[in-house]
């Protein structure tokens, strides 16, 4: 029976956001997320990333890879669509997932930092394919 209970828990809880308010703290937390990840994803996973639940609603799941940001933005976010158009001063996508160029994480990251109420690790995201900027 507890082996049950086990695998029913999530592998991975939501943290409790702290507002970054500097380059430097967003700096130090994707350094700590980095490591985060490396000690918690196996290499054989697929589709990590963060998950950013949003105090307004909605998440935003973001991974990045090969010099983007990818973001997947639920429908319940679509609201901060016009943040994530003046951040990275680009049309928005035609679907939900955004490619950035990863220059754009650190503004990105303190333009949400105020709207966020926790994090999530994530694994098994389908984060999609396509890399076009």
């Amino acid at each position: 029976m507890q082996d049950n209970q086990d695998q029913d828990k999530p592998r991975f809880r939501p943290v409790p956001w702290t507002a970054l308010e500097t380059p430097a703290d967003v700096e130090l937390w994707i350094a700590e997320h980095d490591l985060a990840l490396k000690e918690h994803v196996g290499k054989q996973e697929t589709g990590y990333g963060v998950c950013f639940s949003l105090a307004a609603g909605g998440e935003i799941y973001m991974q990045t890879a090969d010099g983007a940001v990818i973001l997947d933005v639920t429908p319940d976010a679509d609201w901060v669509s016009p943040l994530i158009v003046a951040v990275a001063q680009a049309e928005p996508p035609k679907g939900s997932q955004w490619v950035l160029p990863d220059d754009k994480l650190v503004q990105l990251i303190i333009g949400l930092s105020s709207l966020i109420v926790t994090s999530t690790l994530v694994v098994g995201h389908n984060f999609g394919r396509r890399r076009h900027f």
